[in-house]
């Protein structure tokens, strides 16, 4: 780098889930520069031992997810000018999620609250029986629609403060899983979903502070899902009930 050319002072996350620090690098300001650009710059050009994921570069796949100045946001789609704090940034893994080395987090947690929140299809026909026929206009298809474009990139995750209390909380995108398929027609049992979900680590637990809504990139709506899932376990329980 030239002693004219403008520079970005960046804190990257070092280390693993047993502790670590933040490493400063001075990285060449580019435009049109995102915050991915950044980081592989610093693990080719600086630090070849840096540590971290990403695929697609397009948004598409969102592995590239990481926390930005505080916020957890797909890197490849986040320009640095729109986060810079003065020439400052500051770039760790993503938060709620154990850290296997720098800025690669570990989305096992994640992905294991999924399943186990029901996010499993479970038909409701066998291969030997006719394709069953869904209205695309009911309003169960339309609101299972609403979160069939989640790629599971944990953001939401992320961004949770009843996940960062709880480390037991299911978490939105799960919940969204599950609202999804309950509102599924092809769905065999949705007692059993309610019953993946309504437990002291399910929907009950949200705190409706919207932060999942907020930051997801695809702009979808979990506080939406866990809300109708909430009705739902609420309607199924006055109804055993009485």
């Amino acid at each position: 780098m030239s002693k004219n050319e403008k520079t970005l002072q960046v804190s990257v996350w070092r280390g693993t889930e047993d502790g670590g620090a933040f490493q400063t690098f001075h990285v060449p300001a580019q435009d049109s520069q995102t915050v991915l650009d950044v980081v592989t710059w610093i693990q080719q050009s600086a630090d070849p031992t840096l540590t971290y994921r990403y695929a697609c570069r397009v948004g598409m796949c969102g592995s590239c997810a990481m926390m930005v100045n505080g916020e957890p946001r797909w890197t490849c789609r986040t320009h640095v000018s729109r986060v810079l704090d003065g020439d400052r940034l500051q770039i760790a893994p993503l938060r709620n999620l154990p850290v296997i080395k720098d800025l690669a987090a570990d989305m096992d947690p994640f992905f294991d609250k999924w399943v186990k929140a029901g996010g499993v299809h479970r038909p409701s026909r066998t291969r030997e029986e006719p394709i069953q026929k869904v209205n695309p206009e009911s309003s169960g298809r339309v609101e299972a629609n609403k979160g069939i474009e989640c790629i599971n990139c944990s953001v939401c995750y992320a961004a949770c403060d009843t996940v960062a209390g709880n480390e037991d909380y299911l978490g939105p995108a799960a919940l969204q899983r599950a609202w999804t398929l309950y509102n599924d027609e092809k769905v065999q049992d949705r007692g059993a979903i309610l019953d993946a979900v309504s437990g002291s680590d399910g929907c009950l637990n949200c705190h409706t502070q919207g932060s999942c809504t907020r930051y997801c990139p695809n702009e979808l709506d979990p506080l939406g899902a866990i809300a109708g899932l909430k009705r739902a376990v609420a309607s199924s329980f006055f109804k055993r009930s009485a």
